[in-house]
């Protein structure tokens, strides 16, 4: 008598999100010349930051930090993105901004080249959020909280910690 194998094979449901106009950007990735387009996050929930290392509110990375390594398992990713917009608080070399935010802070999340955020020499990024927020930002750790689907969900002031039980209420809500 022959052995029969019966072989089944189940059917995982994939969701799949196709990427949104605010997400087709590209950006240099912080201190290299590779860029990376941000439709690589598609389908996370995504918190963009502008981010400066000399600023009041610089120990809000220590934060940022904490908020990715909590729920990056679950589809979260941070941004950052430095900026010498308000008052030059960004470090002139990449190369410094880099080891600052990795030995000072540990940071792991994503950094992006520096980058003009708000105006009309802001990156294309950046404009976008804007156009589609109503909201630029007005000073260093401003946040925008972006959908699975690539949507602006909220926008958040500089005021606003990565602790903050609203902020973290709306992202548990979206993962």
């Amino acid at each position: 008598m022959k052995n029969l194998i019966v072989l089944t094979l189940s059917v995982l449901s994939v969701t799949t999100f196709a990427c949104s106009d605010i997400l087709n950007s590209t950006l240099r990735i912080l201190d290299s010349d590779a860029e990376q387009n941000l439709c690589e996050y598609s389908g996370n929930v995504i918190l963009v930051v502008n981010v400066a290392s000399k600023c009041g509110y610089t120990y809000q990375y220590e934060g940022l930090q904490a908020l990715y390594d909590n729920y990056k398992d679950k589809g979260l990713v941070v941004v950052g993105i430095p900026s010498r917009d308000f008052l030059g608080q960004e470090l002139a070399d990449e190369s410094d901004v880099k080891e600052f935010c990795s030995t000072e802070y540990g940071v792991t999340f994503p950094m992006f080249a520096t980058t003009k955020v708000r105006g009309k020499k802001a990156h294309p990024f950046y404009k976008k959020l804007r156009k589609e927020s109503g909201v630029q930002p007005s000073w260093n750790f401003n946040k925008y909280l972006i959908s699975k689907d690539g949507s602006i969900v909220s926008t958040y002031g500089k005021n606003v910690e990565p602790n903050s039980p609203g902020l973290i209420s709306d992202i548990e809500k979206l993962l």
